[in-house]
């Protein structure tokens, strides 16, 4: 899809303008959105909407072919609901609307003019992505390994948004598109079998990136990461005939002397759960183990394509669990990195053996925060369901601020996150007789006590661990990878430049 801004003048107004279709908002009330009422000049728009042909309640579109004086062959009257202070659910809900019914035109281009600058609480940067997200949606297709794909998209190819041409409308345009060609990246890694997204995958796509956006890649193999003590790491992938990689991108974009913010994607590729063998039903759904660095490469992909003025590393720790004879077993002791030794209690709890060594990794950068990313633990989708990512920081000023910028970044982005507690008492949990960390916690507060043994590897910069087990897929008719947390963190990202 292509996607432009439209001004309109005395000379090139919206009636006037040539195009396949015009989209322009109704409301329960029986009234015309501002560049309706620039449309009626016959007053066939008024006379639609009186007549009970169309509702105006959020949704509800009505088409009309050849309206008098128009330049447009179609107008799309699109309903938002009650009248003209516009919420964010029935903005989305028309633009929706508007988009499923450009699908079905004959017709190539369109105009949006739907009241992106009346959205209650919203500014116009939020509508312009909601419209550019919606069409990436609507347009993301899964059936790449089919061997007969799905009909393509037809109808409208370009679409236009009435708005001032400014340069703050169109720098907004830009990250819109550049963050919505992030997520579809990341659902595109997602959605692939596992036999196909394998470590080696993720690495090759980290080096593609690298050679589009001129960032540094490096890419760590097992005799590197054998000889950084990563026993932890290691731990997890020796069950598997798949070679682990650790993966380093780096986008430099601002000052030589500004700290970095890192970024840390678990990159679990398939997760049997290891000798702790996952139930049979559902664990297909095991390839999104690796969602995390999926959204770190999709904001690696959206930053590069903005060219973000900000110093950003991106770390990913990527491998599978699988069981072998030579697989990790309950009850075995492997060393850390930092020299930390941790009795695996359960090989299932995988992710944190891979992220403390990817933790400890990135105090080399001394970074501004780091961030980490990980599909980590079904008692945070116990918790918040899969409306929330849930975020988890230390209790201090340094953390509390960056846990402000990340719930603010994920307000703004239409990515919400919750915060969760990290305190010692879940690391009481932890405790155990045969090393300094047991791989799980005691009965109770799963999430918080997976945060609480990642916490233990951060304590020499400013940290925060998002859990996206209940955000970054779908199950059941949806199933499929939702691209987030990528809007959340390049939003997170764009607000420190």
């Amino acid at each position: 899809m292509d996607f432009s801004i439209k001004a309109f003048d005395t000379k090139n107004t919206v009636a006037s303008v040539k195009t396949g279709c015009v989209a322009v908002a109704v409301f329960e009330n029986k009234k015309l959105s501002a560049a309706a009422k620039a449309l009626d000049g016959s007053g066939e728009l008024t006379a639609a909407l009186k007549s009970g042909d169309i509702s105006g309640k959020p949704g509800t579109t009505l088409l009309l072919r050849g309206v008098d004086g128009l330049g447009a062959e179609r107008v799309l009257l699109v309903g938002m609901g009650g009248d003209e202070a516009v919420s964010e659910k029935n903005f989305a809900a028309g633009v929706q609307a508007a988009l499923k019914a450009f699908a079905a035109l004959g017709a190539t281009d369109a105009i949006i003019a739907l009241p992106m600058t009346e959205v209650k609480e919203r500014d116009v940067n939020w509508a312009i992505r909601c419209v550019v997200r919606a069409a990436h949606e609507g347009e993301y297709r899964s059936d790449t390994q089919k061997s007969k794909k799905d009909p393509a998209p037809a109808g409208v190819r370009k679409i236009a948004l009435a708005l001032p041409a400014t340069a703050a409308t169109k720098a907004a345009l830009a990250q819109a598109i550049a963050v919505a060609n992030g997520m579809d990246l990341a659902k595109n890694l997602g959605d692939l079998p596992a036999n196909i997204c394998t470590p080696t995958h993720l690495a090759n796509t980290a080096k593609k990136l690298a050679k589009d956006y001129k960032f540094d890649a490096e890419i760590l193999d097992r005799k590197q990461l054998e000889a950084l003590k990563m026993g932890s790491f290691l731990s997890v992938s020796a069950g598997s005939d798949q070679p682990p990689k650790f993966i380093v991108l780096k986008h430099m974009g601002g000052k030589a002397k500004d700290a970095p913010v890192v970024l840390v994607g678990k990159g679990i590729t398939f997760d049997t759960g290891g000798i702790s063998l996952k139930a049979g039903p559902g664990m297909d759904e095991m390839k999104y183990d690796m969602c995390g660095a999926a959204s770190v490469l999709g904001t690696f992909r959206a930053i590069g394509e903005m060219n973000l003025k900000l110093n950003v590393i991106g770390v990913i720790a990527t491998c599978e669990n699988m069981p072998s004879g030579g697989a990790t077993k309950p009850g075995d002791v492997v060393t850390s990195m930092n020299g930390l030794t941790i009795e695996v209690l359960n090989t299932d709890a995988e992710g944190r053996l891979v992220l403390c060594d990817a933790l400890t990794y990135c105090e080399r950068f001394n970074p501004a925060a780091v961030i980490d990313i990980a599909t980590l633990t079904g008692a945070c989708v116990v918790a918040l369901g899969h409306h929330n990512s849930g975020l988890f920081t230390r209790d201090d000023a340094a953390h509390d601020a960056l846990a402000n910028a990340l719930l603010a970044a994920g307000k703004s982005a239409s990515d919400t996150a919750w915060r969760m507690p990290v305190e010692e008492a879940y690391n009481e949990q932890l405790k155990s007789n045969f090393a300094d960390l047991a791989n799980i916690g005691s009965p109770g507060g799963g999430a918080a006590t997976a945060a609480a043994f990642l916490e233990n590897f951060t304590r020499k910069y400013t940290w925060a661990h998002l859990d996206i087990a209940g955000t970054a897929w779908k199950s059941g008719g949806a199933k499929g990878a939702t691209g987030r947390p990528v809007p959340l963190l390049t939003e997170f990202l764009i607000q420190r430049t």
